[in-house]
């Protein structure tokens, strides 16, 4: 796990495979090494198209996190770092174990975890982690600025955070209340909401689907051209390929 040049000398081959024999609709998981085809995906937003990988169950945003964590763990000796992983994947929690020295997993609600913390008011003293990783967390919490000052407030100087939410359009909707249909988001993020991290933090550098290898399938296939009666605020959004972001935030 996490060997990061294995995976792109890997990856490599198999593009250059592709593109000499015209390969269609075959990807590699970078986290687990499966090849072959990927499977559909059905929200309730509607289906998304080659988005789950059958070895580990990785979707398209997990892909590209663990690309992202390629560009940004090789360099630091994580071995005596700290990290605070909040609402913890399942197959990351190996992942991080593994890699730092100190590992602490927490969330509000689920019960599998080292600490039932609220990100809007944490227990953890300033300075406390080197690290900190929460995906898809922050469309849950109605007061968000606060999470990100606490955020800052409990990692160390030169800390290192990572903090993507789903990107459906271009502008972030704001709801009155969380939706039960979109899993409690209390607002619909678009492209322009990490504008707001750079208010808290030094430098914020973004990566998208993009920047990495087609071959991972990084990108969400998926129609939002249509309204959805039970999701009224967040927008319809044209095409059927749409790109993910992934923000690493640094104190």
């Amino acid at each position: 796990m996490m060997d990061f040049k294995r995976v792109l000398i890997k990856s490599s081959m198999l593009s250059l495979f592709h593109r000499i024999f015209n390969v269609k609709n075959c990807f590699q998981c970078p986290i687990c090494d499966y090849y072959g085809k990927f499977e559909s995906f059905g929200p309730e937003t509607g289906v998304r198209k080659n988005a789950r990988c059958p070895g580990c169950g990785s979707l398209e945003r997990h892909r590209l996190q663990y690309l992202v964590l390629g560009e940004t763990i090789p360099g630091l000796n994580t071995r005596a770092m700290s990290m605070l992983h909040f609402a913890p994947e399942f197959f990351f929690r190996r992942i991080f174990r593994e890699k730092f020295g100190i590992y602490v997993t927490a969330d509000l609600l689920a019960e599998d975890v080292d600490r039932k913390e609220d990100l809007t008011h944490m227990s953890f003293g300033d300075n406390s982690f080197d690290f900190l990783y929460a995906s898809h967390v922050l469309e849950h919490v109605q007061d968000d600025c606060k999470a990100l000052a606490e955020i800052k407030r409990v990692l160390k100087p030169k800390g290192i955070a990572i903090l993507p939410v789903p990107i459906i359009g271009e502008k972030t909707i704001e709801y009155s209340k969380p939706n039960p249909h979109e899993f409690d988001h209390v607002r619909s993020t678009g492209k322009d909401y990490y504008e707001k991290y750079k208010a808290h933090f030094k430098t914020v550098k973004l990566y998208s689907s993009s920047d990495f290898n087609p071959l991972h399938q990084l990108h969400v296939y998926e129609d939002r051209s249509k309204k959805i009666a039970s999701m009224p605020l967040r927008p319809a959004v044209s095409g059927d390929k749409h790109e993910d972001i992934v923000p690493v935030c640094f104190k």
